[in-house]
């Protein structure tokens, strides 16, 4: 099997030759990830030769719209959908919010929605909000032990009143992998619409999104090694359902439909450099080949797993071996993404505090995800110490983390 060349991945990373970042290791990826050179590389393009009015009939104005079509056909490919049903905005909380508006204008009073006590705030506050015009609000909750989301328990909550299910490929605080194919397929089976949240799952490879079957898909560019963007996929049939938030005459457009104010073209076009370093990556492992964009980027998440995977599971039996911390979510690496979050008796911004000490980037906090901790009974106000990583973390990181966390617990 191939392994990932992690010497590679970190030479397409500026920030690993930053002096500043020097004799640090990064462990907050959960909450943005380095940007890789292509994004940077086209960023500043655009901003030095690019920064016009798009689509126009001039030079640079042409270059310019055909850089931002250019990173809407390249990662829609790689994801295994269409251009036209990839949008982009200013976050994914925005996203989410102009998505919920268009919901509420769809739904009448009585109807039903179902979202988690897992999710980032981001794919749960929007959708409650909702109740303030009718709609009944059911929330599917995670086992206060484990935060584990059982899907027999969403079964339980659907009736013929339920039009949405919203939920978290993976919590950002519980990681735990959900499986999104099968209920997305029980979901559209029964006429019931899906919104996922992939904003904790996206950066450890992208979801072939066809596959995968979500009416709506959900996450960032700035923790996917790109600028700070939203993305959103919705399903053809969901995007004709819904009401247009845009301006009237931009109705008629599936991926401006649901972007109401003007994008920032400089971080549009620069999310190409995002499929310029996947196809760079997936070049050097496998060879270039004419492998489709979806099978190319399915054989890469597979890589980034195997990576992450390795070293996720002696972080997780490290912590599990100790008795003055609580494990939120599973202690197995291949149920889970490495967002590892602990709750001490110390608060968990003090536990990162200390690290910092050590040369450790990590986060302490609530990360978004009141509702997850207080459903497993950790004060969102104490909050955890939250251990996060991707691919291009090594082995000799792991090392420091552990030697460091030793000293800190």
């Amino acid at each position: 099997m191939t392994q990932l060349d992690t010497d590679f991945v970190r030479a397409q990373f500026p920030a690993f030759a930053e002096p500043e970042l020097q004799g640090q290791v990064f462990f907050e990826n959960a909450g943005g990830s380095y940007t890789c050179q292509p994004v940077i590389d086209r960023l500043t393009r655009y901003y030095h030769s690019r920064k016009v009015q798009p689509y126009g009939a001039y030079r640079a104005s042409e270059l310019a719209g055909a850089e931002m079509d250019e990173a809407r056909s390249r990662l829609a490919a790689l994801m295994g959908v269409e251009p036209d049903q990839l949008s982009f905005g200013p976050s994914t909380s925005a996203n989410t919010y102009v998505l919920a508006q268009a919901f509420g204008e769809k739904l009448k009073p009585g109807d039903a929605i179902i979202v988690t006590n897992q999710d980032h705030e981001a794919n749960t506050g929007p959708w409650r909000r909702l109740e303030a015009r009718g709609v009944e609000l059911r929330e599917w909750q995670i086992d206060p032990d484990t935060g584990h989301l059982d899907p027999s328990a969403l079964w339980a909550l659907v009736d013929d009143r339920l039009k949405l299910v919203c939920f978290p490929h993976c919590s950002n605080v519980v990681g735990e992998v959900n499986p999104v194919a099968e209920i997305c397929a029980e979901l559209r089976a029964a006429g019931i619409w899906s919104c996922v949240d992939g904003v904790s799952y996206a950066p450890h490879g992208l979801p072939d999104l066809g596959a995968l079957g979500a009416d709506i898909y959900l996450f960032s560019a700035y923790k996917t090694y790109g600028p700070h963007q939203g993305l959103m996929v919705l399903s053809p049939e969901l995007s004709a359902w819904l009401p247009n938030q845009a301006h009237y005459f931009n109705g008629d457009v599936p991926y401006k439909r649901f972007t109401p104010a003007g994008p920032d073209h400089a971080q549009i076009a620069a999310c190409a450099g995002m499929a310029d370093y996947l196809d760079a990556l997936y070049a050097h492992h496998f060879g270039s080949s004419e492998t489709p964009p979806a099978a190319r980027m399915s054989a890469l998440h597979d890589l980034m797993r195997a990576q992450e995977t390795a070293l996720l599971q002696p972080l997780l039996e490290y912590l599990r071996a100790r008795n003055d911390v609580r494990l939120l979510g599973p202690s197995t690496a291949a149920d889970r993404a490495p967002t590892v979050a602990v709750a001490h008796a110390r608060p968990g911004a003090d536990l990162a505090r200390d690290l910092a000490a050590h040369g450790i980037m990590a986060g302490g906090g609530s990360f978004y995800a009141n509702r997850a901790l207080q459903g497993q009974g950790v004060d969102p106000a104490h909050g955890v110490l939250r251990l996060s990583f991707v691919h291009y973390t090594a082995s000799s990181d792991l090392d420091r983390l552990l030697a460091a966390l030793d000293d800190v617990l």
